[in-house]
């Protein structure tokens, strides 16, 4: 499967019609429409339409189309896939899955696209996945994750969730502790890269 660009990337919240219609004029390589952390328990629904109406109008061009959907601990995640798939997938480059933590959280996602994707007569396999790795536990199983489908495009780190499953100590996001004598982020970066390049995919 061919890398698409990934150089400049813009959430766009999914429950916003107006900001989702705006996006495809942006200057970004890669726009990614956030089912999850920017849209609020009561939207989630709408926003999924909004998503489908947005995918299957207006002109992309140049542009990787992404949704970020809800991560597999909550009861939203299979809804925004079938939704989303269903309704848009050719106008869908990959789906992003927050929070990964094992590989089978992946290898179902795989699972689920493809079955999708025979029932809408959709080419199979190339809605691609983003993993996205936001605690300790997705951070010690990131190169099994990374080898968990041919559908892997993206090993992306999510700074806030990270920082908050760690315990550490900042209100600013990413931001360095004075109080520890390094960057603790190196290491955390530095595992993500290794795993995404012996993949052979982005970090």
């Amino acid at each position: 499967m061919p890398l698409r660009a990934r150089r400049s990337c813009l959430a766009v919240p999914a429950s916003n019609p107006k900001m989702l219609g705006k996006a495809q004029g942006l200057p970004a390589d890669q726009i990614f429409c956030d089912l999850e952390d920017s849209v609020a328990p009561g939207a989630k629904e709408s926003a999924r339409g909004n998503v489908v109406s947005v995918l299957n109008e207006g002109d992309w061009a140049g542009k990787t189309r992404v949704v970020r959907v809800n991560d597999l601990t909550t009861k939203w995640t299979y809804r925004d896939v079938v939704t989303v798939v269903e309704g848009a997938g050719a106008n869908l480059d990959c789906v992003m899955l927050p929070k990964v933590q094992t590989a089978a959280q992946v290898q179902w996602l795989d699972l689920l696209l493809t079955q999708i994707e025979e029932v809408m007569g959709l080419e199979v396999g190339r809605i691609g996945i983003e993993a996205q790795i936001e605690n300790a536990l997705g951070l010690s199983n990131v190169k099994e994750i990374a080898f968990a489908s041919p559908r892997i495009e993206t090993i992306i780190f999510g700074p806030a969730d990270f920082m908050a499953s760690m315990n550490m100590p900042s209100l600013v996001v990413g931001a360095l502790s004075p109080d520890y004598p390094g960057d603790p982020f190196h290491y955390v970066l530095f595992k993500i890269l290794e795993a995404a390049r012996a993949r052979g995919v982005q970090a």
